[in-house]
């Protein structure tokens, strides 16, 4: 019986600044480095701010490739026929006309994080991308890597126990007394502050761990939070948010943080549990390395194991690889990280956000 040929998945770049850079060079890592034989991916078309700018990314970044069309705009983009799904890396204010835009062409989307400046935006586009039938998904990759697969078997799995509280900071030693206001992570205008940023990857975390958990039957948590905001732009510097998670099976909570100027700390994820603790290294975003430690009943450790990963590439074609296999099956969204958490993610923020009266700039959200 002849082997089945891999899917092959053609896609449209939109924006060619540093992550678009990452998740290209991904793209072009041969599948089968990391146990995906069944997909290939194609980048057909690349839209920037001039044709000039796209045709510099094609030689720069995806390796000359003669076949990728350079277009200097992003309407051509979604309009080209051989193009089946576009990735879209601009900067967050602008992805909810990016992806709706992509969405009403008929082209999958992968978008990047946070998938949008607030959940009026996403729920927009749930509703648009129904009413278009196409697939869409927020590149959540921490949520696909390998060690935080393995990291949702444990805990599911409860040798260690139910989780009862979980830790997680992001943060990043900005230097901002030191940059130019109109920087991403200061301007306003641009969605800047810690929240938007950086909130989703310790996010990521307490949705894996505790939203996802069998016994927490998908309830919503409960939210506090508490915002240190710069005088340079009033964008926040320094978030802390309590996710208090108490279905009838489960009672657990995540203390999460996330801040502008200070390094991240280590370990940067630590999940305690009743019978053990897990404890991940930096960068939380893309972590190597795990420890688990499994306790007797008077929290002595009496086992220790660390386990290191490593795989070829970045860690950016992980979700890639899931939309491919989505594509492929004809689903709308993944079962990984599907409609039901990104829109969490954003209730989530959004909720932050008004506790903290943290607001941006008129006309940069554009649904309210």
């Amino acid at each position: 019986m002849a082997a089945t040929s891999p899917f092959v998945l053609r896609w449209g770049i939109i924006s060619t600044g540093g992550i678009a850079t990452k998740f290209v060079t991904d793209l072009l890592v041969d599948p089968k480095s990391r146990d995906a034989p069944d997909v290939v991916h194609k980048i057909t078309a690349v839209g920037s701010r001039s044709v000039e700018k796209a045709q510099e990314f094609i030689d720069t970044v995806a390796g000359g490739d003669k076949s990728i069309k350079p277009y200097g705009s992003y309407h051509d983009v979604y309009a080209d026929k051989d193009v089946d799904a576009i990735y879209i890396g601009t900067p967050h204010t602008f992805h909810y006309v990016n992806a709706l835009d992509a969405i009403k062409a008929g082209k999958s989307v992968l978008c990047e994080k946070p998938v949008t400046t607030n959940l009026p935006e996403l729920r927009a586009l749930h509703t648009a991308a129904k009413e278009h039938n196409v697939f869409f998904m927020e590149a959540m990759w921490t949520r696909f890597q390998p060690l935080s697969l393995e990291i949702k078997r444990i805990i599911d799995q409860g040798a260690l126990g139910d989780p009862v509280v979980l830790h997680a900071d992001l943060s990043g030693n900005f230097d901002i007394h030191n940059l130019p206001l109109t920087h991403r992570i200061l301007d306003p205008a641009l969605g800047g502050g810690a929240l938007l940023d950086l909130g989703p990857y310790p996010l990521i975390w307490a949705i894996l761990a505790l939203y996802e958990h069998p016994k927490n039957n998908s309830t919503k948590p409960q939210i506090s939070s508490s915002m240190l905001k710069t005088p340079l732009t009033g964008v926040d510097s320094n978030t802390s948010f309590t996710l208090n998670f108490t279905s009838s099976s489960l009672s657990a909570q995540a203390i999460l943080t996330c801040s502008i100027n200070l390094n991240a700390p280590n370990p940067g994820v630590i999940i305690r549990c009743t019978r053990g603790t897990i404890i991940i290294e930096p960068p939380i975003y893309c972590p190597k390395v795990y420890i688990l430690q499994y306790h007797d009943d008077s929290g002595k450790i009496v086992r220790e194991e660390k386990r290191v990963f490593e795989y070829v590439g970045g860690g950016w074609h992980f979700p890639a690889d899931e939309v491919a296999r989505c594509v492929r099956d004809g689903k709308k969204e993944s079962e990984v990280w599907g409609w039901d958490k990104i829109l969490l993610e954003m209730e989530i923020f959004d909720t932050i956000r008004k506790q903290n009266d943290f607001n941006l700039p008129p006309g940069v959200e554009k649904v309210l």
